[in-house]
């Protein structure tokens, strides 16, 4: 059974792990039988450690634990002890891999034309792997490599290559995709992504004098939400995270119109 959302499927978030694999796979597979002879769509993997930017020192909540009171005095001769909480240190999280595509030109020693990202939540919350990310989204951008950001996650900071501040408001939608040519380093394209709609063919550049590789987002999630057996989803219950109160509305009437949350109170 088929997602019953038209595009994107909120309740794939809470799995975000095994649909990003699969949509990098799956995004690989279909861009090797489209794109020239000479050049190559390639796998890659980083390691990122999640969690805090640098380890630091928590303290314990300052509105129970700030006052310490003299021992009392002991009654039996003992000699009286302090006892100090322990301070607590945040350490980094595991490192996690994310997996992102490149197009090399085995033509030219392998030179690097461009890479297409489909953002994990560690990209999107501050930290070290959205440090990172940043970092070696700026140095693709100077280097004048092309970059596709796929973002369907609603959760966390606007990261992709174009200005929130520069879209009308109507274009900041829930999910979005992001194109950066690199030799039109002074203009973006932009693909807005309501919950209402399907997920847009892309255009994917290459060099400036191949024609654009075309990839169905649409396609390729229906492909992973099929062989990832998301048809057991419980979708009396609300996704995680929460869709906005509009976005909420909408979506219950979706599910109940198509039968797949029935009516009456909704699970938390």
């Amino acid at each position: 059974m088929p997602s019953p959302f038209p595009g994107m499927d909120p309740y794939l978030e809470k799995h975000w792990g095994d649909v990003h694999t699969s949509l990098v796979t799956y995004a690989r597979d279909h861009l090797q039988k489209v794109l020239p002879r000479d050049l190559r769509a390639r796998v890659e993997e980083r390691l990122v450690v999640t969690g805090i930017g640098r380890p630091r020192p928590i303290f314990p909540d300052v509105r129970v634990f700030e006052t310490r009171h003299k021992p009392r005095r002991p009654t039996n001769g003992a000699v009286g002890v302090v006892v100090d909480g322990p301070m607590l240190i945040e350490l980094p999280g595991e490192p996690e891999t994310q997996r992102f595509i490149e197009i090399r030109d085995v033509s030219s020693g392998s030179r690097l034309v461009t890479v297409l990202e489909v953002l994990s939540p560690s990209n999107k919350q501050p930290g070290d792997a959205q440090e990172q990310y940043l970092r070696k989204q700026q140095e693709l951008l100077q280097a004048g490599v092309s970059l596709v950001e796929i973002d369907l996650l609603r959760e966390g900071d606007w990261i992709v290559a174009v200005p929130c501040e520069r879209l009308k408001r109507k274009a900041r939608t829930l999910y979005r995709v992001a194109v950066r040519r690199g030799w039109r380093p002074m203009k973006a394209e932009y693909y807005p992504i309501s919950l209402q709609s399907k997920l847009p063919t892309i255009q994917v550049p290459l060099r400036p004098t191949d024609r654009d590789a075309s990839l169905d987002l649409q396609a390729l999630l229906e492909q992973c939400y099929e062989n990832g057996g998301y048809d057991d989803i419980d979708y009396n219950r609300e996704p995680e995270p929460p869709l906005p109160p509009a976005a909420a509305r909408w979506a219950n009437k979706l599910l109940r119109r198509l039968r797949r949350r029935p009516a009456g109170k909704r699970k938390p």
